[in-house]
């Protein structure tokens, strides 16, 4: 299986969380293809909501920065997982950044699925998802509540099942990289 882990750690934090994924892909290694991308070791901006992607430019952004490899790496792996501290209540600002431009990925035409409006794919295959989530002093179950169902909405975009929700230090790693091998 190949896995793609959108690692969003912010520049600011101290590198554990890291440390804590590579771990986690390096697990993982021994049975799967894996990608890592260190989102604060990159270039990224914001989606301007310019809409370009739709219809200037069909499944490409026009902010030109590092997230082309990783939409390749999306489109083109089985398992996406996003992983973050929580902070503020909600996944990091690197993670949520690169989340709202995979919008380049589905097309602007809406379909009826589910009784729900959503995006027609723009691809034949997508990458079901997982969270690997650290949580801070302040989060409560309400916030990870809130993220998953965010996730979950994303996931139902694209037509994909959300697989799982880990948290750090609740699983050791070795049990992480089993129960996603397991899937």
């Amino acid at each position: 299986m190949k896995i793609t882990i959108l690692n969003g750690e912010n520049k600011s934090d101290s590198g554990k969380f890291t440390e804590y994924i590579g771990n986690i892909a390096d697990a993982l290694k021994e049975n799967h293809s894996v990608d890592v991308f260190n989102l604060r070791e990159m270039n990224l901006k914001f989606c301007t909501g310019c809409w370009s992607c739709w219809w200037k430019t069909p499944g490409e952004c026009a902010s030109k920065d590092d997230a082309e490899p990783i939409f390749r790496s999306v489109i083109n792996t089985d398992l996406l997982i996003f992983s973050s501290p929580i902070t503020a209540g909600f996944t990091s600002s690197e993670l949520k950044k690169i989340t709202d431009r995979l919008i380049v990925l589905i097309h602007p035409y809406i379909q009826i699925r589910e009784d729900e409006c959503h995006h027609q794919k723009r691809y034949e295959k997508y990458p079901d998802m997982g969270l690997i989530l650290e949580k801070n002093t302040d989060t409560d179950d309400e916030d990870l509540k809130i993220i998953s169902d965010i996730y979950d909405r994303l996931s139902k975009n694209f037509d994909v099942t959300k697989r799982f929700v880990f948290l750090k230090d609740q699983q050791s790693i070795k049990e992480i990289a089993n129960e996603i091998t397991n899937y």
